[in-house]
């Protein structure tokens, strides 16, 4: 599936990625709740540290809803390990350093700056339902009032 091809009420593609402090996050590992799946650029960039502190601020009011939060990026576990001590990060930061559920989530993007053309993450999340399937697909995010939004919607489900 391409990014175009993914919409909401779509099953959500499998995702089996290595996790920071090492072990592996299997999709499959946490069916029978919500999923909030976000795509981050990079590790300990302004934005995805912003973003990153909110969705731990938030982790107990998404537990308390019955979802599991999982951040991703194509950034290695032992850049994950880091930039979690570094942040006092408390949510599952998964490895996909060879882009392959980047790809089916259709968030590894041609992207500009200064003029410049490049491909990287574009800031996405995916809220998955209890049933897998996707609940809300959230593109081109803006940090700020993101995590309030996807808790909104997650207490939604």
């Amino acid at each position: 599936m391409t990014q175009s091809d993914l919409q909401e009420g779509d099953t959500a593609p499998q995702v089996d990625l290595p996790r920071d402090g090492g072990g592996r996050a299997r999709l499959a590992d946490f069916a029978g709740g919500p999923v909030v799946l976000f795509f981050y650029p990079r590790d300990d960039t302004s934005g995805c540290t912003r973003e990153a502190l909110g969705f731990t601020e938030h982790a107990a009011d998404f537990a308390a809803a019955g979802a599991t939060v999982l951040g991703v990026s194509k950034d290695s576990v032992r850049k994950h390990d880091s930039f979690r001590d570094k942040h006092g990060l408390g949510i599952p930061l998964l490895s996909d350093a060879e882009g392959d559920v980047c790809e089916r989530y259709g968030v590894w993007r041609e992207k500009s700056m200064y003029g410049r053309t490049f491909m990287g993450i574009e800031r996405s999340t995916f809220l998955i339902g209890a049933d897998g399937r996707i609940a809300r697909i959230w593109r081109r995010v803006k940090v700020p009032g993101h995590v309030e939004e996807v808790l909104a919607a997650v207490r939604a489900l």
